[in-house]
């Protein structure tokens, strides 16, 4: 049904009448496939054809030499009719923080929450995620805003004055 060529790479046959994809999604996949995907990519569309052509979930895993997890779930998104959407699903935790964000917190933490239009004298965490979700449309855990402004040597508390860090200190 499929073989291998030095390569290891997989040959699918044209199946006319395949289990789960129409005849668009599997010409979809298979154009898809000689494209130059990174390979957790190109393991998902495999999946799916190999389904398609009555492939079970073990014949899979040793053909391919993934999880049965992986394969799985692939299966169902194939038998379910999304194949066509097999990049709609990013690999990886996504990026939601980019430079642009940083340097709007470095900005925001710089003046006064007064200066955008806030009641209140100064920044929370709370409050930048907050602003930050509106300028930007990315909401960010209160923590991990914490997390950015320590990486950047910045805070929401406010520096103490000279004054103040003398009136502190230990009297010798």
């Amino acid at each position: 049904m499929f073989e291998f060529n030095l390569k290891n790479e997989t040959k699918y046959i044209q199946v006319t009448n395949g289990k789960y994809l129409t005849s668009f999604q599997r010409k979809l996949l298979l154009v898809s496939l000689e494209k130059s995907l990174p390979e957790s990519y190109r393991q998902r569309i495999e999946i799916m054809l190999l389904a398609d052509e009555g492939k079970s979930q073990t014949e899979i895993c040793q053909i391919l030499g993934c999880c049965p997890a992986t394969a799985r779930h692939w299966m169902h998104i194939a038998r379910t009719g999304m194949a066509h959407q097999w990049q709609d699903c990013p690999i990886g935790r996504p990026k939601a923080v980019n430079e642009e964000y940083l340097e709007r917190l470095k900005e925001l933490i710089k003046s006064s929450p007064r200066d955008h239009g806030y009641a209140f004298r100064r920044w929370t965490t709370n409050w930048l995620g907050k602003h930050l979700a509106k300028e930007f449309g990315i909401e960010v855990s209160e923590r991990h805003i914490k997390r950015l402004l320590k990486q950047m040597g910045l805070s929401t508390l406010p520096k103490p004055s000279n004054s103040e860090a003398n009136n502190n200190r230990p009297l010798a």
